[in-house]
């Protein structure tokens, strides 16, 4: 895979709290329910990007911080993911000092949000700071993805994915990327992930 895709390269965007609002939005459901979601809080909140193309920008950490968590119902987003994004917001500063620290620190700062597991950690870890060995534990579908592209299961387990990325240690979030970029993915087996419904929450 990397012999075909002889460019792929990992950058870093620096920008963790930009990085971090998709993260959470995507916690737990469905990827086309998380692209969405995010999509609509972007265009209900975000901002005009400057030049001459019509382009809307993220929200800002301060227009999160002072946004009502029920604001976030109407892009689908429930009260618990809302309040983690609202958390944040307010302290990001704290999130951008990651940029300046060593890997296994930066883990532990974001790790210490309330709402930020190892899941949304590595899926931040991985675009805004450039993390090669970022790895999403608690993915509902990468384990499958992993094992069928690096041994021809169709089923697997955060476990035994770990266990086959385990040689590429320090590059299995390269592996993964590689495997993506590829367009590797394990036979899907009964009805998609039920959309959620956050009315009642």
């Amino acid at each position: 895979m990397a012999k075909r895709n002889p460019g792929l390269r990992l950058p870093k965007t620096r920008a963790v709290f930009e990085a971090l609002v998709p993260a959470v939005v995507a916690q737990k459901v469905p990827g086309h329910q998380a692209h969405a979601s995010y999509r609509a809080l972007v265009e209900s909140l975000g901002e005009a990007a400057p030049g001459p193309v019509h382009l809307t920008a993220p929200p800002a950490p301060a227009v999160l911080a002072r946004t009502p968590y029920w604001t976030f119902h109407r892009f689908g987003i429930e009260r618990r993911r809302a309040e983690v994004i609202i958390g944040a917001a307010r302290r990001a500063a704290r999130l951008e000092e990651t940029v300046g620290m060593n890997m296994a620190a930066a883990y532990e700062r974001l790790e210490a949000f309330p709402g930020i597991g190892p899941w949304t950690a590595a899926k931040v870890a991985s675009v805004a700071l450039g993390d090669p060995d970022a790895v999403p534990v608690g993915d509902y579908n990468l384990p499958h993805t992993v094992a069928y592209a690096l041994e021809g299961r169709v089923r697997s387990t955060d476990e035994r994915m770990l266990e086959l990325l385990a040689p590429y240690r320090g590059h299995r979030g390269r592996v993964i990327r590689l495997i993506g970029v590829a367009g590797v993915s394990a036979p899907r087996f009964g009805p998609r992930m039920p959309l959620r419904d956050i009315a009642a929450n």
